[in-house]
């Protein structure tokens, strides 16, 4: 992954426009403000909810995500490994506890960069400007 590429935006939650600053203001691993957003950019100032119920999309995918990883390890469960559907169904809890913030900040990355794209051009002015500031 790479500057310029919307994976790169998406998985480690960078700012869309610039791929620079965080849409997140603590990591996942720091089990503080799990679900809370960055306002706009530190680097280039993009506001990252540009209008109410902005990330309401951010739900089907989220939706998406969960349906199609769960109920895959659920059949590999049940079908490969000859698992009860009980023990699956504990299994499948257990999972949906540990990931559901990282499903939860994925979708709103993915959902932001559905929307804004990568500008180099202003990537190139804001880096511009920082460098006259100082």
């Amino acid at each position: 992954m790479q500057k310029g590429k919307k994976s790169y935006s998406i998985f480690k939650f960078k700012c869309p426009r610039c791929h620079e600053g965080e849409l997140f203001p603590s990591k996942i691993s720091e089990f503080t403000k799990f679900f809370e957003m960055n306002k706009r950019c530190a680097y280039c100032n993009l506001h990252f909810s540009p209008e109410p119920g902005f990330y309401f999309g951010a739900m089907f995918i989220s939706y998406i995500i969960t349906a199609v990883v769960f109920l895959s390890f659920v059949g590999i469960f049940i079908l490969v490994f000859g698992i009860s559907v009980n023990k699956t169904l504990a299994i499948l809890f257990f999972m949906v506890c540990i990931s559901f913030v990282y499903t939860f900040r994925l979708s709103r990355s993915i959902w932001i960069n559905m929307m804004i794209h990568y500008n180099q051009k202003k990537v190139d002015e804001v880096a511009a400007k920082h460098a006259n500031d100082l």
